[in-house]
């Protein structure tokens, strides 16, 4: 009996793990939060907030710091810093404006860089206005707001808004232990810094769960117009197939019925005879073709559903490897959590994971073992590998085993992978196929969760 590794609490974990997780946008709405929010907003507000600290840190006089050499260093550090912040923003700004000539994992970097600058010299300004009492605490709410919009990578925002945190956090033991003299010490504790720590880190959540939210509206909302989309391509290239096989299936019925008058009529010439049979043998056949054409747009017109990769994959073994059944083959799971589901009729996708691993487990032999892995590729993307440690197959073999009616086994119909590459392919997603002679056979599924079927432009 195939013996199925995981547990039920994997799976548990796994589905309370997809209400926290969040994928990220694709790179064109990534690009456009990032042109909103950095470009349009972010870079206007800076030209005006840089002009006020040229004028605060260079064009007004300290006296009290004459005799504090802690904070005249400091105020020499930020004014030697914020032009070294300045010469970076300008460049900076120039690549935003720029910004169609960069790659958006470029322009993710960027914002992270700056994002990091920007709180370093805030974290220094709130030094110079009052430390942990000055007012310029709120404004590190307000590049955490910031982050949560530019960064929709959950892991780089997280990191971002987090270093906001250790970084205001850090700027305050600096006051309390640093820059503040003793009789100030003495009526001072580290409440203040911690509680508003605290408020930033509750931010960093919020941040991230209010992402989470809008990233599953936003991914409803895509499935939706997808799954419109390939319904309606679904059904139109089903209806175009009937036509087909409809218009197709009269002519060849007239032609059998004129070869079978003309062959009543022939006498005892077996030449004629043999020659009738012949086309009617080749009508009956042709005839077939369009029967199973006919089927497949009944097929086609079936409803699509939004189909959980790794309960699809969970039902294909259970048809393969019955309850009850007796074999030595074991299977291994290792999927991926938060997958975006497959807009795909279940008829489809169940032939092409069926077949995989029925003919992994018939060339297994009832001995071996079959690992399944499932993970996500970023863009909507998800990738399933089934994989064997049986036999292998021949390097030269490898790009035919796909073809229609190629087979090395006695009594295979050489239709089974066939299926498995038309049906993929059917939803705009790849097959490849790698194996070692004597170590494993790998197939590789790769299907995009939001690129247009195929029939589109057949």
């Amino acid at each position: 009996m195939a013996s199925p590794r995981g547990t039920k609490t994997r799976i548990d974990w796994w589905r309370l793990s997809q209400l926290f997780r969040s994928v990220a946008p694709d790179d064109g709405s990534q690009r456009a939060r990032i042109r909103f929010m950095e470009r349009s907003t972010v870079l206007p507000v800076k030209a005006v907030y840089f002009l006020v600290l040229i004028f605060y840190l260079y064009f007004i006089e300290w006296p009290e710091m004459d005799s504090d050499r802690v904070r005249w260093t400091l105020l020499r550090t930020i004014q030697w810093f914020f032009i070294f912040c300045l010469i970076v923003n300008v460049i900076i700004g120039v690549m935003l404006i720029r910004m169609e000539e960069f790659t958006t994992r470029v322009l993710r970097e960027v914002v992270f860089s700056i994002c990091l600058f920007d709180a370093l010299l805030l974290a220094m300004m709130t030094e110079l206005t009052g430390g942990f009492e000055s007012f310029l605490f709120w404004m590190f709410l307000g590049l955490q707001i910031r982050n949560a919009i530019s960064m929709p990578i959950a892991t780089t925002q997280i990191v971002a808004n987090l270093s906001v945190s250790v970084i205001y956090l850090c700027a305050g033991a600096f006051d309390i232990v640093v820059a503040r003299s003793e009789e100030e010490l003495e009526n001072i504790t580290g409440e203040p810094v911690m509680l508003r720590a605290l408020l930033l880190m509750l931010m960093t959540a919020c941040g991230y769960g209010l992402q989470v939210l809008i990233d599953k509206q936003r991914r409803m909302e895509d499935e939706e117009d997808e799954f419109d989309r390939r319904q309606s391509q679904l059904q139109a290239s089903g209806r175009l197939a009937a036509e087909i096989a409809h218009q197709v299936k009269n002519p060849l019925g007239i032609i059998n019925n004129a070869a079978f008058a003309l062959g009543q009529v022939m006498g005892e010439n077996k030449t004629a005879k043999r020659q009738v049979g012949l086309i009617r043998e080749e009508v009956n056949r042709a005839d077939q073709i369009i029967t199973k054409l006919m089927g497949y747009a009944q097929l086609v017109e079936g409803r699509l559903a939004r189909l959980n990769v790794n309960e699809a994959l969970d039902a294909a073994i259970l048809k393969v490897f019955p309850k009850g059944s007796k074999f030595g083959t074991r299977i291994r799971r290792e999927y991926g959590i938060a997958l975006p589901p497959l807009l795909a009729q279940p008829e489809h996708i169940s032939e092409v994971f069926v077949n995989v691993i029925q003919n992994a487990r018939e060339v297994l032999c009832n001995n071996g073992e079959i690992q399944i892995k499932t993970s996500y590729e970023g863009d909507y993307r998800f990738r399933v590998v089934i994989e064997d440690n049986g036999p292998g197959i021949p390097a030269d073999l490898l790009e035919s085993v796909f073809e229609p009616y190629h087979t090395t086994k006695e009594r295979g119909t050489g239709l089974g992978l066939a299926i498995v590459r038309h049906n993929t392919e059917l939803y705009g997603g790849t097959v490849e196929i790698e194996s070692k002679l004597g170590k494993y056979t790998r197939f590789n599924l790769l299907f995009p969760g939001r690129t247009a079927i195929r029939l589109q432009s057949q």
